[in-house]
């Protein structure tokens, strides 16, 4: 019996698990600047571990989700969400054949760029820069991971895989996509990258509504139009009993094992379909392979449509978005007038970057509540700086 697993074991053991179209580790085309291999890790794995031990990994615990940090501690935050991402991709990955390791690291990487205040801070910093390039949350977290972390003497970034920082910038939803140019861009992303967007619309569909329904922005009777709700309320067996917190999670769990099910079957056989036995076969067509059947794509549309008008058009959120872009506007005004009250190692980077762009850099890395902290110091005469 072998009592320890080196770097080249694991590799084997990820060789006869992950499907000929998934990637592998041991494939990798490797990192811009070249390093030993781990002797106890794969590539991707260590991907995923460097990741988890920046800086903005940590940082995403007080950044908003969809509630501000203060309104409770029981709401999504930015880090919950992610990790819930991770989650989601990890099963997906697995029921299909591809990497879980690769797809956890993209998964945890993916809203590592988010500014404070959630979509209403990207707004905002898109709005301010859009003559200067303009802000994408996904753009970000690769600058995070290929630039403004800095952890090491001898590079910038976090040296990541070729295959991870691909995912990252391929990264996409109906909202965000970014720029791939430097990444093969007529290529769609590796089967990790898709499924990264697939769990990350489930755990904002599921989440986001668990979360509505918490906070009382609508009861569950509101629902009862649409079809999927109907289909929930016959899985959980609901009778008309007080819909409680306990049916609210069972419902809610029962939607995200629908949505994967669905996933990982339509997925499949689209796979079988196109005849993918390659990474490179499934990245040549000219759709995405991983998604919903045409059935569930449609009870999930209507969905999506009632979250944006009752939860993200909810006047309480409303209220708050107009405050966070009047925030990080009069922050960043304030800054760019006056770049001198930069903090001394922001301004050192002002002799190789763009003023506006490290303003920006700045503002995105904070969270809510130093946002919050930082208008305070920069507009009360009463608070010292």
């Amino acid at each position: 019996m072998k009592y320890q697993r080196k770097r080249e074991d694991l590799e084997a053991i990820e060789h006869q698990i992950v499907a000929p179209y998934g990637l592998k580790s041991a494939g990798s085309r490797g990192r811009e600047h070249p390093e030993p291999e781990s002797a106890t890790r794969t590539a991707f794995q260590r991907d995923r571990d460097r990741i988890i031990h920046t800086t903005a990994f940590r940082r995403l615990e007080y950044k908003t989700q969809v509630f501000v940090f203060y309104e409770g501690d029981h709401y999504r935050t930015r880090l919950t969400h992610t990790l819930e991402v991770a989650q989601l991709g990890r099963s997906i990955a697995r029921g299909l054949g591809g990497s879980e390791d690769l797809t956890e690291a993209i998964c945890l990487a993916h809203d590592l760029g988010h500014p404070p205040f959630g979509h209403a801070g990207e707004h905002a910093l898109n709005q301010l820069m859009k003559d200067h390039g303009g802000f994408n949350h996904n753009t970000q977290s690769y600058r995070i991971v290929t630039l403004l972390e800095h952890r090491y003497p001898d590079f910038k970034g976090l040296n990541l895989t070729y295959e991870t920082r691909e995912g990252i910038i391929k990264h996409e939803t109906e909202y965000d996509k970014s720029d791939a140019a430097a990444y093969e861009p007529e290529k769609r992303g590796s089967l990790e990258a898709q499924i990264a967007n697939l769990a990350d619309e489930i755990a904002y569909n599921a989440h986001d509504l668990e979360d509505g329904l918490r906070a009382n922005l609508f009861e569950s009777r509101d629902l009862e139009g649409l079809e999927i709700w109907q289909a929930l309320h016959r899985q959980v067996k609901w009778d008309g009993r007080p819909f409680d917190e306990i049916v609210r999670r069972e419902v809610i769990r029962e939607l995200i094992g629908m949505m994967v099910t669905d996933v990982v079957e339509t997925t499949a056989a689209s796979l079988a379909r196109h005849e993918v036995n390659a990474p490179e076969d499934m990245q040549q067509l000219p759709v995405n392979v991983v998604g919903y059947s045409d059935g569930m794509r449609q009870k999930i549309r209507p969905l999506k449509d009632f979250l944006y008008q009752r939860m993200y058009r909810h006047y309480r959120l409303m209220r708050m978005q107009a405050k966070a872009e009047r925030f990080i506007s009069e922050i960043f005004e304030a800054y760019v007038k006056e770049p001198k009250m930069l903090p001394e190692k922001t301004q050192q980077r002002l002799e190789h970057s763009s003023l506006y762009r490290i303003v920006t850099d700045y503002i995105a890395g904070m969270t809510d509540r130093y946002a919050l902290d930082e208008w305070e110091k920069l507009f009360d005469p009463y608070r010292r700086a």
